[in-house]
């Protein structure tokens, strides 16, 4: 089970809100989520958890790339929220294919491969697996109170941690 909140900064401090990741199928769907509830193109720190096992944050600035953050990657990488974040964070395309090569342009008849493919291709190696620790960004709250080594010591309730740094603990209360 997921929870996930987004906490928006305004001119009188937070505003907090649950969010439905429903129809969130890539980081980009995420940050589009955040930009929406955002005031002014204002700074959105967007939280995702799952059951304790991992927590991501993103912080989106107005049109600026996101800014993301995941506690425990290894695990992340497993649920279908996190594994868009460590996709993401590890640059990896999640049928491994780019859209280019998906349309066979490499002037053989037919799609036949023009080589055979090569046996790590087939068997990945710990090396494509993501961390067994935090991955991304951990500088991403440092200007709004959290800096990097408490955000890497952050564990099952690192949203109400976060939401006291920014001073918004009484507003995420109501949406939780």
């Amino acid at each position: 089970m997921y929870f996930a909140a987004l906490l928006a900064r305004t001119e009188d401090g937070w505003e907090a809100s649950d969010t439905e990741l429903d129809n969130v199928e890539t980081l980009t769907d995420l940050a589009d989520l955040a930009r929406e509830a955002a005031v002014d193109d204002d700074t959105v720190v967007a939280y995702i958890e799952q059951e304790g096992a991992w927590f991501g944050v993103i912080r989106v600035d107005g049109e600026d790339d996101p800014r993301v953050f995941v506690s425990h990657a290894a695990a992340a990488a497993r649920s279908s929220y996190g594994a868009l974040l460590t996709d993401e964070l590890l640059g990896s395309d999640d049928d491994g294919a780019s859209d280019l090569d998906s349309l066979d342009l490499d002037g053989t008849e037919d799609g036949e491969p023009e080589t055979e493919p090569d046996d790590n291709d087939l068997n990945p190696t710990d090396d494509d697996a993501p961390p067994p620790g935090p991955l991304g960004d951990v500088e991403l709250l440092t200007d709004l109170g959290v800096p990097p080594e408490d955000l890497l010591v952050l564990d099952t309730d690192a949203l109400s941690q976060i939401a006291d740094a920014l001073g918004c603990t009484d507003v995420l209360e109501a949406v939780r």
